[in-house]
């Protein structure tokens, strides 16, 4: 089977591509916690702080054919709260964490022969949204970030595309979601009318993943419910 290494399988998206495509691959996984589930599925774990631990230590396979890099943040503060500290702390798990594994593990990508990377942006790169400075300025890196790997991977046969989610029912959004009263505000704010939740992200980033993907590339695919593109 196929090896594909997701960081940040812990919690939320990461955990839920984990189940998803347990049975079709062989997954290295990467995250500060472990969930009890992953001892259940086809995974090989390792706890890992992706921004200051060193991946040396890990055994990658000479071929991995994929790589999900699912760490994230969401930091929602007016801007006058907003510190340089949290804009480089967004930066530095959003964009430079990616970098990381991806510099670290692109001789292995580069084997596979039809490897795909999967990054995770918002629906608020594009769309413009009180209180989303800091997040918005990091998930806007990491959009051109694909666009510019795509480029420059594609020689190799390596894909790159980015998977950009409106609010998803994960723990990372446990504050937002946390009463009745705000998941219905939430959902009231899509056009269908609900917000995401992690098995539709993880579905798409399974189908990046696969060959079934083969000409995509360089794209951000927004799953959003259509708050994105449509107004009604």
């Amino acid at each position: 089977m196929k090896t594909i290494v997701i960081v940040g399988c812990g919690s939320g998206i990461g955990l839920e591509t984990a189940r998803t495509i347990s049975e079709k691959y062989n997954i290295i996984g990467i995250s500060r916690t472990k969930h009890p589930e992953l001892d259940n599925i086809n995974v090989k774990f390792y706890e890992k702080d992706i921004l200051s631990d060193n991946l040396d230590d890990i055994a990658f396979p000479d071929v991995i054919d994929g790589l999900v890099y699912a760490p994230g943040s969401i930091n929602l503060k007016p801007l006058n709260r907003l510190s340089e500290e949290d804009f480089t702390h967004d930066f530095a798990i959003n964009v430079l964490g990616a970098v990381k594994c991806i510099q670290k593990l692109l001789p292995n990508l580069k084997k596979s022969g039809n490897a795909s990377i999967v990054l995770y942006s918002s629906v608020a790169a594009k769309t413009g949204m009180p209180f989303h400075a800091s997040v918005s300025a990091s998930k806007c890196a990491v959009e051109g970030l694909t666009r510019s790997l795509a480029a420059e991977f594609s020689a190799q046969k390596i894909r790159c595309n980015a998977i950009a989610p409106s609010l998803t029912d994960t723990p990372l959004a446990s504050q937002l979601l946390s009463t009745p009263e705000k998941r219905e505000a939430s959902a009231k704010r899509h056009p269908l009318q609900r917000i995401g939740n992690a098995g539709e992200m993880a579905r798409l980033t399974s189908f990046l993943l696969s060959d079934d993907a083969s000409w995509i590339t360089g794209q951000i695919i927004a799953i959003d419910g259509g708050l994105s593109t449509i107004k009604l």
